[in-house]
This record gives structure tokens, C-alpha cells and sequence, in this order.
């Protein structure tokens, strides 16, 4: 039983505790090229969620856990052979339930664990942190924290070098790399959205043949390990932060 882990937990454990921060791992159920299952967002964000809470746990943090989301918004990718879209609404009402509950509970920080692209969080936590004052709400991208350069040599965006790395540390059951496509994915022919200051949604079965987009030839379990420790410890940091705040005192000069 791992006493950051709500699911491990009884009542009787969980009664009796004083938990400073909830951590919601969100993830979703979708193609990754050839060679990763569809629950590779899902691992990840259950297994980084888990083991940045360890960390924070062992230096005196009450962190718990919840089980991961599965779902996440794929819009993109509706012609994808059972890739699961729940849409932003739907995470907005799934969100206003839990915060509900840990608000009512005393709860007052909750961190999202974003493990899956196509969310995002920001707008639904400026409406949610408008109708639930008390709350401390916030969302992370565990995969934006650390640049890919120090670990792997090709980006990742979906199912590349770095996702397979990871895989193959944390699931390498579920890897088979032989059958990889070589994620080629093709660009907007906008330069505003090349250029990362417009935006619109990727069709994905018209941008790439094989559901990736990265590279995934040089992906190893040994990386995946590497790249997994910086991670965590990363996030846990951020755990740490968070559960030793003031909720009422977030800020500082600099």
C-alpha cells in the first residue's frame, strides 16, 4: 500500500489523514504509431504521477494521488479506429465534480497532471477558479518540463523517441519497436502557425500515414530511464511547492 495512492487506500487510512494536495493525472486512450498501445498517455501519467509523489511524500508532504483520467480530448483524430474524444465541456463538468468534492472536503489545491497534447486546462481553471474561491487549481504538462534535447535526439510530439523511451522503461511488454513507422507528419501551410503565433487543430489522418509524429528509430529503455528520473523529480518539486504554499500567499518579488 502506498499511502500517496488513493486507489492502494481504506477509509481508515484515508479518514485519519490531512492531505495538503490532490494530484488528478489525466491522460487519454488513443493511436500511438505502430509499435505503442493506446494507454501510453494513461501509463505515463499514472506512473509519473506516482512516483513525483513518492518523492514528495518521503520529504513530508501529504500528496495523494488520484486515479488517472482515461479519456482526453481528441476532436483531431475522430477518424482514428477507436481513439476515445470526450470533449472540453465534458472535462469542464468532470472537473467542477471533483472540485466540488475536495473543496467541500477541505481540499483546497488541486494539481492536473496533464499527460495528453490535445488538453487543455487553462480556460476551464480561469472559470472553475471563479465559481470555487478557496481553491488553489493548476495544471502541469510533465512532458514540456524538461528540454528533449538533454535526453533524446529527435522531438517528440506524439509517439516519437521520447514517448517510446519512456515506454519501453515503464511497459516494455508493450512495445514493439520492429513495427514502428517513422512518424513523418506533414506541416501547416501557414507560416503564422508554423511559427507557433496562430493556431488551428491537426486533421491527423492528414497529417501522418501512421498515427506518430517524431521519429521513434532511436528511442531505448535506457533513455526512458534517464528521461523518467529528471521528470519526476521535476514534478515533484512542484508537488513540494505546492503542498508547503499559502494558498493565501502565492506570490513574490523577484
Amino acid at each position: 500500500m502506498r499511502p500517496y495512492i488513493l486507489a492502494e487506500n481504506t477509509w481508515k487510512t484515508v479518514k485519519e489523514t490531512n492531505y495538503e494536495v490532490a494530484v488528478l493525472p489525466w491522460g487519454a486512450t488513443e493511436a500511438h504509431n505502430y509499435h505503442l498501445p493506446y494507454g501510453t498517455d494513461i501509463f505515463e501519467a499514472d506512473e509519473i504521477a506516482a512516483e513525483a509523489a513518492r518523492i514528495a511524500w518521503e520529504s513530508g508532504q501529504k500528496v495523494i494521488v488520484f486515479p488517472a483520467i482515461p479519456f482526453g480530448v481528441n476532436t483531431g483524430q475522430f477518424d482514428v479506429k477507436l481513439d476515445i474524444n470526450i470533449n472540453p465541456s465534458t472535462q469542464l463538468a468532470i472537473l467542477r465534480d471533483i472540485i466540488t468534492v475536495l473543496n467541500r472536503q477541505q481540499i483546497f489545491k488541486l494539481i492536473i497532471l496533464n499527460s495528453h497534447g490535445g488538453n487543455d486546462f487553462r480556460t476551464m481553471i480561469r472559470e472553475l477558479g471563479l465559481a470555487f474561491p478557496d481553491m488553489f487549481l493548476c495544471a502541469c504538462n510533465w512532458f514540456q518540463s524538461l528540454d528533449q534535447k538533454l535526453f533524446f535526439e529527435n522531438k517528440d510530439d506524439h509517439a516519437g523517441e521520447m514517448e517510446t523511451s519512456l515506454i519501453m522503461h515503464l511497459k516494455p511488454e508493450l512495445v514493439n519497436l520492429s513495427e514502428a513507422g517513422d512518424g513523418y507528419a506533414k506541416k501547416f501551410r501557414f507560416t503564422a502557425i508554423r511559427e507557433g503565433w496562430a493556431w488551428a487543430e491537426r486533421k491527423w489522418t492528414q497529417v501522418t500515414k501512421d498515427t506518430g509524429v517524431g521519429d521513434p528509430r532511436k528511442a531505448s529503455a535506457e533513455k526512458g530511464e534517464k528521461y523518467f528520473h529528471a521528470v519526476t523529480e521535476k514534478v515533484a518539486r512542484f508537488f513540494i511547492e505546492v503542498a508547503q504554499a499559502n494558498r493565501n500567499d502565492l506570490y513574490v518579488d523577484l
